[in-house]
């Protein structure tokens, strides 16, 4: 009989060699981790098995106990997609003993200050929805410092940290696609704010969709917003003032969806009859609005519930030893209909008079 068995009281590292693997590896399975191949997880069980391993549950729960401080910065100016973030982030913050510290940033910073005191503080891992997560300045800041992050809803993430998002060119194509498919061959267009890179995706996705269709693309039914309410205003008077206007209006989120609806009923126009409005998130705003928005689904509460979850793996992997390499999470998105979109009239009313502004 070899040592190893002989031993009264084997060690995690007795059934790492017993198994051919790492320490680490073992504290995975013993934690299960859902990331070690079924293959290796029945090598360190037989080892466990045949040394009669028994794992130190006090010092587990010890480990265990180590609160795991997570910051989350935001700037974002709808509170509907701020209020699904954290709400995703609260439902994963006590399952994995996380500890949430919350900093806003003004609309025209960076977040470098709050992430620098955030680093100093000792936080262990920091939280980037947009539109934070497409500052160079701050991602170059975390990579740097070493600082174990997520980005949330990132266009085109930076490969240094670990990022979760949809495919925002795909979501755009697709509801692009759906509103040809109602009939509409005059579509307005109105974009999300420049400074944010998953904006040009899904102005991309929608003047793709379109190329595709054949339809030709006026530029004056591409108007930028700033994913506001009031930029959606103001996007809407621009676009109904065209003689003839569009038949249908895709904003690049809800808030600006909801300002489509909004403009259009101060025109006596009626949706969908006169005008088909599509946004884009499917946040609360989206069911409180009359009609109810066809829009996007973009699974917010879920990406940030992902995001805690990879951001504690990374911090919990720091803390045993073994840093993982960034990830990167595409979840799914969805076109879900509901009371705003339908097929163009035969023939479109006369023109109305010249918008009000609210």
């Amino acid at each position: 009989m070899s040592n190893l068995t002989n031993k009264a009281n084997p060690t995690m590292s007795d059934v790492a060699r017993k198994a051919g693997v790492s320490p680490m590896t073992v504290s995975r399975v013993l934690n299960g981790d859902t990331r070690v191949r079924e293959a290796t997880r029945k090598l360190v069980a037989d080892a466990i098995a045949s040394l009669n391993y028994v794992p130190n549950q006090a010092a587990q729960r010890l480990a265990g106990a180590r609160a795991i401080r997570i910051g989350f910065l935001y700037a974002n100016p709808s509170a509907g997609y701020l209020s699904e973030c954290l709400v995703g982030l609260l439902n994963q913050a006590s399952p994995h003993n996380v500890q949430l510290v919350v900093e806003k940033c003004e609309a025209d910073e960076h977040g470098l200050e709050q992430a620098r005191r955030l680093i100093d503080n000792g936080v262990d891992g920091i939280i980037l929805p947009p539109p934070l997560c497409d500052s160079a300045e701050l991602v170059d800041l975390l990579a740097q410092s070493g600082t174990p992050a997520v980005t949330v809803a990132c266009g085109r993430p930076d490969d240094r940290l670990s990022g979760v998002r949809i495919d925002d060119y795909q979501a755009a194509h697709d509801m692009a696609c759906h509103l040809v498919a109602l009939g509409h061959q005059r579509i307005g267009f109105v974009a999300g704010h420049p400074n944010q890179t998953a904006s040009a995706r899904r102005l991309q996705g929608f003047q793709d969709a379109l190329a595709e269709h054949h339809l030709p693309q006026a530029p004056e039914l591409i108007v930028q917003g700033l994913f506001t309410y009031r930029s959606g205003l103001d996007a809407a008077e621009r676009l109904l003032s065209h003689d003839p206007r569009p038949t249908a209006i895709f904003a690049s989120n809800d808030d600006m969806a909801a300002a489509v609806v909004a403009i259009a009923h101060r025109l006596a126009l009626d949706v969908p009859g006169d005008l088909t409005v599509a946004g884009f998130d499917d946040t609360a705003l989206a069911t409180t609005i009359w009609p109810e928005l066809t829009t996007v689904r973009q699974p917010i509460a879920e990406m940030a519930e992902m995001a805690v979850r990879a951001l504690v793996r990374q911090i919990r992997d720091r803390r045993d030893g073994a840093p993982a390499a960034p990830q990167q999470v595409v979840m799914d998105h969805a076109l879900i209909r509901r009371q705003s979109d339908a097929a163009p009239r035969v023939r479109p009313p006369a023109r109305v008079g010249k918008p009000l502004r609210m």
